[in-house]
């Protein structure tokens, strides 16, 4: 990119506001949301998920950021506010949080575009020339400078994230047709039958609820779209269907600019998919680098001793093997294998664990064997528990998945936790 284009995309990001939805529960996690908003979840060792759409702000130049939050949004509102008040105020920058507050009617947020709506009048105190509007449960890094420029080389009203997904997983999607010139001309939420890109018969063209508005535009359509009584007001079953027959609707492909190929963007909404994807990271050449200095992952960072293994018996060693192990784990005399520990999680000797996810502050006692887990923040596991090891006990007392994932939570085990997740 030459100075004079870096100066235009620079411009173009400098006059953004990016509106980072992240008031939904995720249901889809099951017990991992019962205290928590799903951008909340934590995810790759010391991360939220919430972390790397704000990430990508930051990185892109976009530093004029609001966050909409609604459901059990504690935890998410002081994480938000412990590792992302280093913005400087007196340069313009900023990370505002917007909980649904009734600002314009006496409904709490109905849908995605009706959290937009309800703070219109905040929105219009930036005076932006675009907003970009972002899902906060998606994990990706995505420079979106590019796609800014796309969107006003295209002239276009609105511009739709993409990616390729295949075929059978596009139900979950907003499912897109476009024009070579990237034009979109057909759009279905979540359809039961999805449509394949035309020559790649087991892909679809799935919307990654990332999208860039021209300021006064999406003001008068969402005004527009809350005077309509039929509308469920949500982007995805309303504004881009509504959209696309009268106005300039672009699709823009999100690729990996080296390798010419899609690049990496992750759903992570079931048990299933947060435990792949977290162990993903566990690889040799993982598709999503965490020690990427270009392009870094910022979050709130806390100030723990290091990882320590204690124990060098035959038959009680303290290790860890093809894993990840963050700061503040004490690992006495048990074995780790292809696992990703987060912080400050002790295991006891003779314990085992394997093709696990134990999210901060676990405790697993001694002669313990965990397989294909997701252990939640705070869980204390008896001396002698074995999880993952026996399929139909294990769905007696905790939640299993349909790929055999066991998640684990402390109310699972008897204890009372209420507190911030």
């Amino acid at each position: 990119m030459n100075k004079q284009t870096s100066r235009f995309v620079s411009r173009l990001t400098r006059n953004t506001v990016a509106l980072i939805l992240a008031g939904g529960r995720g249901s889809r996690l099951k017990n991992l949301t019962d205290w928590r908003s799903k951008p909340a979840v934590p995810f790759g060792g010391k991360f939220r998920i919430i972390d790397f759409p704000l990430s990508n702000c930051i990185n892109s130049g976009v530093r004029h950021v609001a966050v909409v939050t609604q459901y059990k949004s504690h935890s998410l509102i002081r994480h938000i506010q412990q590792g992302w008040s280093f913005l400087r105020a007196e340069l313009g920058e900023f990370i505002e949080l917007l909980p649904a507050q009734q600002r314009i009617q006496e409904n709490w947020y109905a849908g995605t575009a009706d959290a937009v709506y309800q703070n219109l009048d905040i929105l219009r105190s930036h005076k932006p020339e675009h907003i970009l509007i972002l899902a906060g449960d998606h994990v990706y890094k995505m420079d979106y400078g590019p796609m800014l420029a796309y969107h006003y080389e295209h002239q276009a009203d609105m511009t739709v994230g993409c990616i390729e997904v295949e075929l059978d997983h596009a139900r979950a999607f907003g499912v897109m047709q476009m024009e070579n010139d990237g034009r979109v001309v057909g759009f279905q939420e979540k359809p039961e039958q999805p449509q394949a890109i035309p020559g790649k018969p087991g892909k679809a063209l799935a919307s990654m609820g990332i999208y860039v508005f021209n300021a006064d535009f999406l003001y008068e359509q969402l005004i527009k779209d809350a005077d309509t009584r039929t509308s469920t007001h949500d982007f995805g079953h309303d504004i881009i269907p509504s959209l696309i027959r009268n106005y300039r609707v672009y699709a823009y492909p999100f690729r990996d600019e080296n390798k010419g190929t899609h690049a990496y963007w992750r759903d992570v909404g079931t048990i299933d998919s947060f435990w792949e994807a977290n162990l993903e990271l566990i690889g040799v050449t993982p598709e999503l680098n965490l020690y990427d200095d270009d392009w870094p992952i910022w979050t709130y960072q806390e100030q723990l001793p290091p990882a320590k293994f204690v124990f060098d018996d035959d038959d009680r060693r303290g290790m860890a093997v093809d894993s990840m192990v963050s700061g503040g784990c004490i690992i006495s005399g048990a074995y780790i294998r292809h696992s990703l520990l987060f912080s400050n999680v002790t295991v006891s000797e003779y314990s085992e664990v394997e093709d696990s996810v134990i999210l901060p502050d676990v405790n697993i006692g001694k002669n313990c064997r965990i397989r294909k887990a997701v252990l939640d923040k705070g869980v204390c596991v008896p001396d002698g528990t074995n999880i993952g090891i026996n399929r139909e006990e294990d769905e007696k007392r905790f939640c299993v998945s349909p790929n055999g994932v066991v998640l684990v939570t402390p109310s699972m085990l008897g204890e009372d936790i209420h507190h911030v997740r």
